[in-house]
C-alpha cells in the first residue's frame, strides 16, 4: 500500500494544500489501497484564510511515507526556523517522493535536501531560498532532482501533482488524474464520478 502526506500548519495557502489532497485522492480510482493523510503538528491547523483543517495525524507520519508534500503560507517563515519542528523530520529521498509548492521550499531546504541544489519557489520567497544555498530557478514553475521536486504558483501543484503520480505508478494513472480536472474539451473523458 502507498502512502501520501500532505503537511499542513498554521497559516497555511489553502490552495497548495486542498488542490494536492483532491489530486491525489483521485489515485484511489485505480488503487483503492492507496492513502492520502493531511499531517501537522496539532489536530487541526487553520488556514491564512481562516479555514480550520483537521489533521489526520502528526508530521512523524512523514518518515514512512511514499510520498511527502510541504504546501506554501506565511506559516512556512516560522517553521524553518523552529529546530525542535524540523528535528521530527527523518526523509530520505532515496526511498522518498519529496515535494513542496511555493515556499514549502524553504522547509525542504532547511532539511538540508536542496543542498547543492536548484529549486523553484514564489518569488516572495526567493531571498530566502537563495540563504540556504540554493541556485533559485525564478523562471520555471517546476524544477526536478532525482526524488525531490520543487514548483511555483499555486496551480503548478497540477504538474508537480502529475509527476509525483506518475513516478509512484506510470503515465497512464497520470493522464487520468489529470484529465479529471482539466477544463472540458481539454482532456481525456473523464473517468471519475
Amino acid at each position: 500500500m502507498k502512502k501520501a502526506v500532505i503537511v499542513a500548519f498554521d497559516k497555511f495557502t489553502d490552495l497548495d494544500i486542498f488542490l494536492p489532497w483532491d489530486l491525489l485522492n483521485r489515485v484511489k480510482f485505480r488503487d483503492k489501497g492507496f492513502q492520502v493523510k493531511i499531517v501537522g503538528t496539532e489536530s487541526s491547523h487553520k488556514s491564512v484564510c481562516g479555514i480550520d483543517l483537521t489533521t489526520h495525524g502528526l508530521v512523524e507520519e512523514c518518515n514512512d511515507a511514499d510520498f511527502v508534500f510541504f504546501g506554501s503560507g506565511p506559516g512556512t517563515r516560522n517553521l524553518i526556523t523552529d529546530r525542535m519542528y524540523l528535528d521530527r523530520f527523518k526523509l530520505n529521498p532515496e526511498r522518498q517522493i519529496i515535494c513542496s509548492m511555493c515556499s514549502g521550499a524553504l522547509v525542504i531546504a532547511a532539511l538540508g535536501h536542496l543542498e547543492g541544489l536548484s529549486a523553484t519557489s514564489y518569488p516572495t520567497a526567493f531571498e530566502a531560498l537563495e540563504v540556504y544555498g540554493v541556485e533559485v530557478a525564478r523562471d520555471t514553475h517546476l524544477v526536478v532532482h532525482g526524488n525531490i521536486a520543487t514548483a511555483a504558483g499555486c496551480l503548478a501543484a497540477v504538474d508537480l501533482i502529475g509527476w509525483a503520480v506518475e513516478k509512484m505508478y506510470d503515465a497512464k494513472v497520470r493522464a487520468d488524474v489529470i484529465a479529471s480536472v482539466l477544463p472540458v474539451g481539454q482532456g481525456q473523458v473523464c473517468i471519475y464520478p
